[in-house]
């Protein structure tokens, strides 16, 4: 039973990560209401952002990361404003819209293959190791404790800025019926905008702690959606909160699930929780 703390630390941290992934993800579709495959590229190019600054230029890490996440959340705003807008202006189908998002996921993912090479890279600043702490018997880096207090602060601001400011109460507007919220005079499209720069830059910091923990490489867009999109369906689509509980429930079954089996299990379980709600529970753990 020594192994139960650990795997309890692991589950909270990958859970903290697909929180993080849900949260960014959740705020576009409940406000757009279109699966966004684009995320998980625009998510990787803050990471390389910072490996870029931090790693070839030898820029300091508290320079680089803010420049990754804005990086990030200004692809993810101008995908919108070139791409996306154009697309609803001209009434294009939500199928249109994920082909669309395909391909520049797709497009994404080859210029940074282009630009970094395939390469596995980590964003770490040393190669000795970190410091390592115990608890209960269970270790956990200082990266992992930073990517715990991250998922909690992100959760928190994002909450404040929905719940108690005006642009929050715009953005559920927009959700809830964006012609009625053009009629009240809120300027939709500034709004969807806002929110498509807001949850790219969550989905860029995402990716940049899965690079300070593990690495990163240019495919690994596609992954991080997923879990991402997993986490969000789980929860409840649309429902920018409970995907914070389906991030957590999935972090908790995929760790606990490959406690006596392979590693290599983890994405077949994952997707066998997605397939069980889908079947079980469509309308996930909270409904939007």
């Amino acid at each position: 039973m020594d192994i139960l703390p650990q795997l309890i630390l692991n589950s909270l941290i990958a859970g903290s990560i697909y929180a993080i992934l849900a949260l960014g993800f959740n705020l576009i579709f409940s406000t757009v209401n279109f699966f966004d495959l684009s995320y998980g590229a625009v998510a990787v190019i803050g990471a390389y952002a910072v490996f870029y600054f931090s790693k070839l230029l030898g820029w300091p890490l508290f320079v680089a990361v803010p420049l990754g996440v804005l990086i990030s959340g200004t692809i993810g705003f101008l995908l919108y404003t070139s791409v996306y807008r154009r697309l609803r202006m001209r009434r294009s189908s939500n199928t249109v819209l994920l082909v669309a998002s395909l391909g520049v996921l797709t497009a994404l993912q080859a210029l940074l293959a282009i630009f970094f090479s395939s390469q596995f890279q980590t964003l770490s600043a040393t190669s000795s190791g970190e410091r390592l702490f115990s608890l209960f018997s269970g270790s956990i880096t200082e990266t992992q404790v930073i990517i715990l207090l991250t998922a909690v602060a992100v959760l928190l601001g994002l909450a404040f800025v929905l719940k108690l400011t005006l642009f929050g109460k715009a953005v559920k507007a927009v959700g809830d019926d964006e012609e009625v919220a053009k009629i009240v005079g809120i300027n939709t499209d500034k709004i969807i905008g806002k929110v498509f720069f807001i949850g790219s830059a969550i989905a860029g910091l995402a990716a940049i702690l899965v690079g300070f923990d593990t690495g990163i490489e240019p495919i690994m867009g596609l992954p991080l959606l997923l879990k991402g999109v997993i986490a969000s369906i789980v929860g409840g689509i649309g429902n920018v909160y409970g995907g914070v509980a389906g991030a957590f429930l999935l972090g908790f079954v995929e760790n606990f699930g490959i406690w006596k089996i392979s590693g290599e299990w983890k994405d077949a379980i994952a997707f066998a929780v997605l397939i069980l709600f889908l079947v079980f529970r469509p309308q996930g753990i909270f409904k939007k």
